[in-house]
């Protein structure tokens, strides 16, 4: 496999090689040229895709670039106005040219002479997109790009004192892994009355998110912002009651075994109850595991473990790192957590982390190289629309790179037992990210099919389904004004409403993908590559089948992946 081949940005077909989007007036007579295009045949209609697909990706790389600086540094005024600009005055204005250029395709004679099997899901989605466009959303959809931003900006501030030094929140969780216990504690409360401190502004904060989703859902033909998101996300293999269905089905097979490895981490740390700064903590003997000293020693061990399971991932990353596509480290005044952004045009992505020394933080840096994996793989496809994936199929390429990766962890822990405790830590994760995972999807359940809520309804909502997924093994008695709003801290509700139930989907997969590799690693890797270079030029399903798993979610499925991984949890001693 040739790295070129997926690196090379095409030649620029219409617009000027040197062109940058500044202003609105600059780049409209692009879209103009394209909605008057005469369009006599098949090949035109081909031609006129691939003008608007580079269209797309310069002003998407572009609006890219300005979301990366500002969450990189929210304290530079400069880069939250450059980012505030596009979301004002350019893309308000590009979404009405989009929707015309969709109905143009829809609409010509010649669209049915396109390849009807590698177009079906695009064209699937425009046809979704036109049904739900209307053009009172456009201002009201700018607002809310611009608001939403307003939650890295309020939670980047927040630090707390340890030890006579400045930590920001994420740099401060390393501590909870620290074997003195009264320091966990001490750090476990101090974090806690910082995000306390800022709970009535985040409750504003969302409370003017939910007047805005609710208004463009009516305004679209829905009772509420659900039923109106379950489509605009382009769900169309699966339904509310799947979720619902879900939720369920973890609390009954997955919530146990959660609950079984806490009380395993109960006994090692020698106490009477587990609180909750004791679930990271490591026994008094010893001392968290310490993979790496900073973001350029994680990111050069990375380099060699991904080498290690396939060359070509190696060389994506050190494509990355010669580029300066990735921002590692935690530090004050930058957005919290982590991502991995494609850039369309150039098509190297950029990694975005928090970063503090953890072996948490190699798991991330791991899930986000899986997701930079799946923006080099589907870079070479024709249109920029095809590598518009589904969330689904991204994190089945992420969470299944951290569970490929861990045999090869020793780059980052040699020792033995080091490396061991490792796997332990990434196999108790995958089993508590499931609970979590049906516990923040059933609220927005809750939250959206309940218009109209108070700030202390809501906080009633939450209380109850956080403890309906809460291990009964944690005794929080005298700690629980610090769970009425923690749902606070998982960005997703603000930034990217209803983006969750993926996360279980694809975390169900990763480990089917893990069984499959276990028995049988090159055709694994090789059928992991075949997916992601469909990008969405196949439906989910198909994408999963291509990877050589289903795409399912029920309860005889969790069932079943549940016995697999009780076998892999006693082979690493839990």
């Amino acid at each position: 496999m040739s790295l070129n081949a997926h690196i090379q940005p095409a030649a620029r077909i219409f617009l000027p090689q040197d062109f940058n989007i500044t202003t609105w007036e600059a780049v409209e007579p692009y879209f103009e040229q394209l909605v008057s295009a005469s369009i006599s045949n098949k090949s035109e209609l081909e031609q006129w895709l691939q003008q608007w697909s580079e269209l797309e990706a310069v002003i998407s790389e572009d609006a890219c670039w300005r979301q990366i600086k500002m969450t990189c540094d929210t304290t530079n005024p400069a880069l939250e106005e450059a980012f505030n600009y596009f979301c004002l005055e350019i893309e308000p204005k590009l979404k009405p040219y989009n929707n015309r250029l969709q109905q143009k395709l829809m609409d010509s004679p010649f669209t049915k002479e396109l390849d009807q099997e590698q177009y079906f899901p695009l064209l699937r989605q425009i046809e979704n997109a036109l049904s739900l466009y209307r053009e009172e959303n456009v201002a009201l959809e700018a607002q809310l790009s611009v608001l939403q931003q307003q939650y890295g900006v309020i939670s980047s501030k927040m630090t707390i004192t340890v030890n006579e030094q400045v930590y920001t929140l994420q740099q401060a969780a390393k501590f909870l892994q620290e074997p003195d216990r009264k320091l966990r504690e001490e750090v476990f409360v101090k974090v806690n009355e910082r995000r306390g401190e800022d709970r009535a502004e985040l409750d504003k904060l969302f409370d003017q998110l939910l007047v805005l989703r609710q208004q463009i859902a009516e305004n679209a033909g829905f009772d509420n912002y659900r039923d109106y998101k379950f489509r605009a996300l382009g769900r169309f293999d699966y339904t509310p009651e799947d979720c619902y269905n879900f939720h369920k089905a973890v609390k009954t097979h997955i919530l146990p075994l959660q609950e079984r490895l806490l009380e395993h981490r109960r006994k090692q740390l020698g106490l009477v109850v587990l609180r909750p700064y004791d679930v990271d903590a490591v026994p008094e003997n010893e001392q968290p595991l310490k993979p790496f000293t900073n973001g350029t020693d994680m990111l050069d061990k990375s380099i060699e473990v991904f080498s290690k399971l396939h060359p070509y991932f190696g060389s994506c990353l050190q494509v990355m790192q010669d580029m300066q596509r990735l921002d590692l480290d935690s530090r004050i005044g930058k957005a919290p957590g982590g991502y991995n952004c494609p850039l369309a045009e150039t098509g190297v992505p950029f990694i975005f982390m928090n970063a503090v020394g953890t072996i948490n933080d190699v798991i991330t840096m791991m899930h986000e190289g899986g997701h930079a994996i799946h923006s080099f793989q589907s870079h070479h496809l024709p249109l920029s629309a095809f590598k518009e994936y589904p969330m689904e199929i991204a994190e089945l390429a992420s969470m299944s790179m951290e569970l490929f990766s861990m045999d090869h962890w020793d780059i980052f822990m040699p020792e033995a037992n080091d490396l061991l405790k490792a796997k332990q830590e990434e196999l108790e994760r995958v089993i508590d990210v499931l609970p979590w995972i049906a516990t923040i999807d059933k609220f927005q359940h809750w939250i959206y099919t309940h218009p109209g809520h108070t700030v202390a309804e809501r906080t009633e909502a939450w209380k109850s389904i956080f403890m309906e997924f809460a291990p009964k093994n944690i005794d929080r008695s005298g700690l629980e004004q610090y769970f009425e709003a923690n749902w606070q801290r998982q960005l997703h509700l603000y930034e990217v409403p209803f983006y969750y139930i993926e996360y279980g989907i694809a975390q169900l997969g990763a480990v089917a993908m893990w069984r499959q590799y276990k028995a049988n690693p090159q055709e694994t890797l090789q059928r992991y590559l075949d997916a992601l270079a469909l990008g969405y030029t196949k439906t989910l399903p198909e994408l999963y089948q291509t990877a050589g798993i289903r795409f399912s979610f029920d309860a005889e499925y969790i069932q079943e992946l549940k016995g697999f991984l009780e076998g892999e949890l006693a082979a690493v001693g839990l």
